[in-house]
């Protein structure tokens, strides 16, 4: 590592070394701070800071008076700070989060095709009713949506793919979309989007689904182009 690297980034990267080789796995105690720092010459301080970097990221956790553990190492765990990218985007930037879903939410819905069970495929058609549901409000509709895709991909079996999908998604930009296509008049295609989804699932056809999925994300990605085009022409914008 060059020498230039700051100190307490040099102490994650060998703590995290550490881990990618064995030295310590998913639930062992690590190491004292002490002994941490004393093995990498480095000050304690900068050993706390790192570790303290470690355990926002989700691969460390302090146990009080116990010592510091490393995590179980899931996925979920260790993308959670990512998923504040959906949150909080604006602008291109959440153009730009729309298209990254353009490239995994297809392939997942395709690999949901091909591996989703029974049970998985129950699940999702009684989300789908939700969304569906004339007396659902707009609130439960936005979180019948995201509880649709998520079960989607989680009937992969694929932790990390779930992970990354969910860091994708957000409720706030979820709820604009369904308000902004109520507005427009467009909320049927938003539903007929996620049936037409949900029967290449039961055809177990993950072309169809493929396609469908990719209907619907570049359905949302051309609606939200158009909203930013419309904001930045808007007077005083």
């Amino acid at each position: 590592m060059d020498d230039r690297t700051p100190v307490t980034q040099r102490a994650v990267e060998r703590i995290k070394k550490m881990i990618a080789s064995g030295e310590v796995g998913p639930g062992q105690r690590l190491p004292t701070e002490r002994d941490l720092a004393a093995r990498l010459d480095i000050s304690r301080s900068s050993m706390r800071e790192a570790i303290r970097s470690l355990t926002t990221l989700g691969v460390l956790e302090a146990r009080h008076g116990a010592g510091v553990y490393v995590t179980a190492l899931r996925p979920a765990d260790l993308l959670e700070t990512f998923s504040v990218l959906a949150e909080v985007s604006r602008g291109d930037t959440l153009l730009e989060v729309l298209q990254v879903r353009r490239m995994i939410e297809p392939a997942a819905t395709a690999l949901a095709a091909a591996r989703a069970t029974d049970d998985d495929l129950r699940r999702i058609g009684t989300l789908l009713d939700r969304i569906d549901g004339a007396p659902a409000t707009e609130a439960e509709t936005v979180t019948a949506d995201l509880d649709f895709h998520q079960a989607i991909v989680a009937s992969t079996g694929n932790a990390t793919l779930a992970a990354v999908s969910q860091g994708l998604s957000s409720r706030t930009f979820n709820a604009r979309v369904w308000a902004g296509h109520r507005e427009a008049g467009f909320t049927d295609e938003l539903r007929e989007d996620h049936r037409r989804i949900h029967e290449a699932l039961l055809a177990r056809d993950p072309d169809a689904a493929r396609a469908a999925a990719t209907v619907h994300v570049m359905r949302v990605e051309r609606w939200l182009a158009a909203d930013l085009a419309d904001r930045d022409g808007a007077p005083g914008a």
